[in-house]
């Protein structure tokens, strides 16, 4: 039975869940959702430069402010349940809406036909270069090197390579004008679903040790002269913490979906900025996906920070591993019921910077050690991405 004192820490516990600081992000967000929902008219119009800049900032400032409620939440869900389920809410939380959102964009108005194919590479680089560039550069100068897990990072990378090339290549061999026939859309969409499904399968079931820092796993049951170490299961961590998980994982998802619909509504005013500016357009889609992973690249600078370099992989690779893994079937399935045509494969340049960039990731995570100058290197491959924009 839960003693008093048991039952007066889950109710202390609950009660912070809701704390005027949760409550105050809240309101923020939603508010300023709301305000530019109001103010789409006027929005819309020929706005001054002077008043442009002062939305686009405003609405930037919410985002960040929002951002670091997220990462707060994750955070304490990552302590109570443990990884990788603490950093799989997460980074489902945003990459379920970010792919509703650009499904709604499919079934909206207009020709999309590139959509999915621009909005995913640009969050692969940012994704496995940029971020995890600067996550590696702050923890590698504070912990020296930091020891992955190797068998959770091969896995993560395995099935990357085998989305990506799915996604990007493929269709620009065996399908039509880089697009997939119906006849190759549906094993596609079947397969992929199927291997993500089994990767999730496997990730919180049986190898769920892979995916925890080095020295934290449970030994091989195979291994008869390992020390095992005992650890709480999930369903006993939720039939005493329920309310609790369940109030943030609310209150987490309440918080980034602002964050996302914020950023797809400054998407024009972005656009309208940067074509002022002389920027290229194609910017915009980088600059937005960096926007909507705002808080989960808090997060893993954060862990990185923390020297928890495995928590590092299940933010970025698992983040990845949803997004190719939820956006390709959602396209596909959109593209065929409303006869709309998706382009998937991409342009040479891009399909290089690719291939570099998985290759550098399989040999920076498979490594004995990951260091700061690991990091570097994957942070040049971003700049060189940045500079194939405005080419």
């Amino acid at each position: 039975m839960t003693s008093a004192s048991d039952r007066a820490g889950h109710r202390s516990s609950l009660r912070g869940a809701f704390s005027s600081a949760v409550i105050f992000r809240l309101v923020l967000g939603w508010g300023t959702f709301l305000t530019t929902l109001l103010a789409r008219p006027w929005l819309q119009s020929t706005l001054s430069t002077s008043a442009l800049t002062a939305v686009l900032v405003g609405i930037i400032a919410v985002i960040v402010i929002c951002a670091f409620g997220v990462v707060a939440q994750a955070e304490r869900l990552a302590h109570r349940l443990g990884d990788p389920y603490g950093t799989l809410i997460l980074t489902l939380s945003i990459v379920v809406i970010e792919v509703i959102l650009i499904s709604a964009v499919m079934l909206g108005p207009g020709d999309h036909t590139t959509i999915a194919r621009d909005s995913v590479m640009a969050v692969s680089m940012i994704i496995l270069n940029l971020v995890i560039g600067v996550a590696l550069i702050v923890g590698g100068h504070r912990h020296g090197g930091m020891l992955p897990n190797r068998t959770g990072t091969s896995a993560y990378l395995s099935v990357l390579v085998v989305l990506a090339t799915m996604a990007f290549v493929m269709p620009g061999l065996i399908g039509s004008d880089g697009t997939y026939t119906v006849g190759q859309e549906i094993p596609i969409i079947v397969f992929t679903v199927a291997l993500y499904v089994f990767f999730l399968y496997r990730q919180m079931g049986a190898q769920r040790g892979d995916f925890q820092e080095v020295g934290q796993q449970p030994a091989h049951p195979a291994d008869e002269n390992a020390e095992t170490t005992p650890r709480t299961s999930v369903r006993d961590i939720l039939a005493e913490h329920r309310p609790e998980v369940m109030a943030r994982s609310v209150i987490l998802l309440l918080t980034v979906l602002p964050i996302v619909l914020l950023s797809h509504d400054m998407a024009t005013l972005l656009d309208d900025g940067l074509a002022r500016a002389g920027v290229p357009v194609a910017l915009s889609g980088v600059l937005i996906a960096m926007v909507v992973f705002l808080p989960e690249t808090i997060t893993t600078i954060r862990a990185a920070h923390q020297g928890e370099i495995q928590r590092v992989s299940n933010l970025c690779h698992g983040a990845l591993v949803s997004t190719v893994g939820l956006t390709i079937p959602a396209v596909l399935t959109i593209g065929m019921l409303t006869g709309q045509r998706v382009e998937l494969f991409e342009s040479p340049t891009n399909l290089v910077l690719l291939a570099v960039t998985l290759m550098l990731s399989v040999a920076t995570f498979t490594g004995r050690r990951v260091t700061a100058l690991h990091g570097a290197a994957h942070l040049m491959v971003f700049f060189v991405y940045g500079l194939s924009i405005f080419a």
